[in-house]
């Protein structure tokens, strides 16, 4: 006996009735029916988020981005529990690296953020990033959406920490943190440049223990290091802060760090700002991806290119000669 997808299953308006509900087995199907490629649930989907579109917009959107070992599991996992301790609800979308060869993900963050995991103001929703730039999941902006409109006041977005992912997270959120540890006397070769530039507030983290001086003369490096560089603007200079995750200490004034760079921002409307041009590229992204979709899915590309590849691999032909070639089998016409 077979099972009738989701799509057939579920109308538009029990989904939206569902989630605006906060009922969570709903809110799960919604998020894995924004991760399909299965074209009927594209388009389901897109009703669904259209019509929740009024309930999204109000939460905090935080991302957080580390290389592995940092600690960002056990800090998002303790700063979710003081947010939740404050009265907020917490949603926690965690990337997991997809193999490229294998397909395969760890998606193991619900084994590594073992208090938030139990509460009930909690949601946690690991999402494989099915290998798109920067670990950041396709679906992310719409899966943030969703949680949104199910009432969750803060948004922890957690990338995998390596690539362009952290490009790819600060143009979907509101702010974006770095954790960073203090090193054996190389703090500064950790970080790019890059992150640098994107970053909001940077934070070395296991400033505890006998680790506590070297966190701080590594915060003191990295502080000197943001002068260098041009400020994202005169409301805001990224502050340099130590945390211990594991301990509870830094993330107070952490949290506190976040709230008064979205009051300053709001009020000189850099805010506002910052959420209609995520909103036009969120637009461009999902264009992209349509455009996309439909090369792949022409017959008559379909046709050719495996031998348009080849010919490119081999060298024969130019790769601008190639992508000509595609874009007429498209009857588009070279701009």
């Amino acid at each position: 006996m077979t099972h009738a997808s989701p799509a057939r299953r579920i109308p538009v308006e029990d989904y939206v009735a569902g989630v605006c509900a906060g009922d969570r087995t709903m809110l799960a199907r919604a998020i894995t029916l924004v991760e399909s490629s299965n074209p009927e649930h594209s388009r389901l989907a897109q009703a669904v988020l259209q019509a929740l579109l009024p309930k999204t917009g109000n939460a905090v959107r935080l991302g957080i981005t580390g290389v592995p070992g940092v600690g960002k599991s056990t800090t998002i996992d303790q700063l979710g529990m003081n947010l939740i301790t404050a009265g907020l609800k917490v949603a926690v979308l965690a990337i997991d690296p997809t193999s490229k060869r294998t397909g395969g993900s760890i998606l193991g963050d619900k084994t590594r953020m073992n208090a938030l995991a139990q509460e009930k103001n909690a949601f946690i929703r690991p999402s494989p990033s099915s290998g798109t730039l920067g670990g950041v999941t396709r679906r992310t902006r719409e899966t943030m959406a969703l949680v949104e409109a199910a009432g969750f006041d803060v948004v922890i977005v957690e990338t995998v920490g390596v690539g362009q992912s952290e490009v790819a997270l600060a143009d979907m959120v509101d702010f974006f943190l770095v954790l960073l540890l203090a090193g054996g006397g190389d703090d500064l070769q950790g970080i790019k440049k890059g992150i640098i530039e994107l970053a909001d507030m940077i934070a070395i983290n296991k400033a505890d223990g006998d680790n506590i001086k070297r966190a701080e003369s590594a915060a003191a490096d990295y502080r000197a290091a943001l002068q260098i560089f041009t400020p994202h603007g005169a409301t805001w200079f990224p502050p340099v802060v130590t945390i211990s995750g594991r301990e509870n200490k830094g993330l107070e004034a952490l949290w506190s760090k976040i709230l008064e760079h979205r009051e300053k921002m709001t009020a000189t409307g850099e805010f506002q700002a910052r959420r209609r041009a995520q909103a036009v590229a969120w637009m461009r992204d999902m264009l992209e991806d349509r455009l996309m979709g439909a090369l792949k899915s022409n017959p008559r590309v379909a046709a050719e290119l495996t031998g348009i590849e080849q010919a490119v691999g081999a060298g024969t032909m130019l790769p601008t000669l190639a992508v000509d070639r595609i874009m007429a089998l498209m009857g588009l016409e070279r701009p």
